[in-house]
């Protein structure tokens, strides 16, 4: 938004961005002058300003038209909307048509605009009209040549519009070396406005400049206008300051796997990601992914393809998991789908300004820029991104871009100048060994976290996409059919190893039970030479314990015997 002088009152057109870059409108009560070649869109300028004037500021408006006849600008304008004969019916505008014939001007010798004057200023007092438009002024002045009889008139009706204290637009043709034929309109107009419609490479671009604007500043730069079924937008925009907010939420990719790489929590909301990579390696699949997991969040996304129609895209999508056709049912995916051609890069810009505008996406997908080459320059389209993501950030929405790689080299200039201005950067490549031709990804940078700097395998299969390890053998990296293979070499070598441990451990048991039962036969072996040692020891003892008694009866017998046998001498 342009801020200017408030002391200079102005008065809003409604015409989307216009008031933007004039900081707030055009000067109330005074006269400013749309120049242009044929077809650049001036009446069409002026009578929206009369029209939105009527409906939305309730201020009426006289169009005074010296070409075209009044039902003839109702039927051109019905299809942007406009209902030019309602709007008569309810005394909010008033269209009256003056037709000048250069031989009555000649014949009567004198020429003035008091006819005109008379005629304008009834026509604003009858409806209390705060806004006219003149259109156009070369008709007034067809067939006088005295240039300083033209000068004083043309300085009159100026001054005229001023005193009526109306918001004036006049309607100018370029001139030969000036802004108008003339060559005098510029020079006592407030407010000075060139529409210019130019075809480069075949490719059409309507652009504003304010040339002038007395007491106000102004935006200075060349803007395209759109006109389409909903009348004129002007975008608003160049290279921005750098002093948008940013965000600490996190959106998922879609893909678990990659957010895994990216600290298991993905991308910034707001952030700008750059998909890059040769033809076939994923890239628009990357970003289906990513428009899927969007609508899943219940948030709305926005699909410009510059090289699918919706419905192949949709199609191809579901032979890999995720139908996008139930989110544009229900509200939270729509497709733009278009070859660059069709405009240039300005009018791409526009239409996508219009469209954020109008469906408040919480991310968007350009797929793929490369394509914009076809309508201008390396160094144009970098300038168009530039102002994209600046705009998008801006407005704290995702983007994501895919572009076609046509080399392997990533050092070269390969991803339209981008890839500095991005947050983060993906790349694609293919991985070709043992005869197969496989997709590796890797993530170049991501700003603001964390992220793995390894070599994934990216995988696509019918169940989805995903990232896996990489093997490194002997050869190096290994993917797709000699990963699998290491990977059940490994697999045998690990069961291997495990049934000759296994082995052993039977073996090593078998041995065990030997010791053990021999350890048991000898302590059996010991055992019974400790019980036979003890027998011996026992027997012995007890032989003892007999003879002691033996010999204690007989020497108590022998004692008894001497008592009882007297006279045995």
């Amino acid at each position: 938004m342009i801020t200017s002088n408030k002391s200079l009152p102005k008065t809003e057109t409604g015409i989307t961005g216009l008031d933007e870059i004039t900081g707030g409108g055009l000067p109330a009560g005074r006269p400013t002058l749309f120049c242009g070649a044929a077809g650049s869109g001036k009446t069409l300028f002026s009578l929206e300003f009369i029209v939105k004037g009527a409906t939305e500021f309730n201020e009426p408006g006289v169009f005074m038209a010296f070409e075209e006849k009044a039902e003839e600008l109702s039927v051109n304008v019905a299809s942007l909307g406009f209902d030019l004969d309602e709007l008569q019916r309810k005394k909010l505008i008033k269209l009256d048509h003056v037709h000048i014939e250069r031989s009555e001007i000649e014949e009567t010798g004198e020429y003035d605009l008091d006819g005109l004057f008379i005629r304008l200023g009834y026509a604003i007092d009858s409806i209390r009209a705060k806004r006219v438009v003149l259109d156009t002024i070369e008709n007034l002045f067809s067939g006088l040549t005295n240039q300083s009889i033209l000068r004083a008139e043309l300085r009159r009706l100026f001054q005229w519009l001023k005193d009526k204290g109306v918001t004036a637009i006049i309607t100018g043709e370029k001139g030969e070396g000036s802004l108008t034929r003339q060559g005098l309109e510029e020079y006592v107009s407030d407010c000075v406005i060139l529409l210019d419609h130019r075809v480069t490479n075949q490719i059409s671009t309507r652009l504003l400049r304010i040339i002038k604007y007395r007491g106000s500043v102004h935006g200075t730069n060349e803007y395209p206008f759109l006109i389409d079924d909903e009348g004129i937008s002007v975008l608003p925009i160049t290279s921005l300051r750098l002093e948008h907010g940013v965000s600490s939420e996190r959106v998922s990719s879609g893909v678990p796997t990659l957010d895994k790489m990216l600290e298991g929590k993905g991308f910034y909301k707001g952030s700008s990601i750059l998909v890059s990579g040769t033809a076939g390696t994923g890239k628009t699949s990357l970003a289906a992914y990513f428009a899927h997991e969007t609508c899943l969040r219940k948030d709305r996304c926005l699909y410009f393809a510059f090289e699918e129609s919706p419905q192949q895209i949709i199609r191809n999508m579901r032979s890999i998991g995720i139908n996008l056709q139930e989110h544009v049912d229900n509200g939270y995916l729509e497709f733009n789908a278009s070859r660059p051609t069709l405009n240039g890069l300005e009018m791409h810009l526009l239409t996508i300004h219009k469209m954020v505008k109008k469906f408040k996406p919480s991310a968007i997908i350009l797929d793929p820029i490369t394509n914009l080459i076809t309508v201008g320059s390396v160094s144009e389209v970098k300038g168009m991104l530039i102002r994209l993501i600046d705009f998008l950030q801006a407005e704290q929405i995702t983007v994501m871009f895919t572009a076609l790689t046509l080399t392997t080299i990533v050092t070269e200039q390969t991803d339209e100048g981008v890839s500095s201005l991005v947050d983060a950067w993906l790349l694609v490549r293919d991985l070709e060994f043992n005869g197969e031709r496989n997709r590796g990804m890797y993530i170049m940078k991501s700003r603001g976290m964390r992220h793995s700097n390894q070599v994934r395998e990216f995988v696509i299969s019918d169940e989805g996409l995903s990232l896996v390890d990489v093997y490194l053998g002997p050869d190096g990296v290994l993917t797709g059919s000699a990963r699998e293979a290491q990977q059940l070499m490994e697999e045998t070598g690990a069961v291997l190893r495990t049934h000759a441990v296994t082995r052993k451990d039977r073996e090593i048991e078998r041995k065990r039970m030997v010791l053990q039962a021999k350890i048991e036969s000898l302590k059996e072996e010991f055992e019974s030479v400790t019980d036979e040692l003890n027998k011996s020891y026992v027997e012995e003892e007890l032989r003892k314990e007999i003879m002691e008694k033996n010999r204690e009866q007989i020497t108590q017998k022998r004692h008894h015997g001497d008592i009882n046998e007297p006279g045995s001498e």
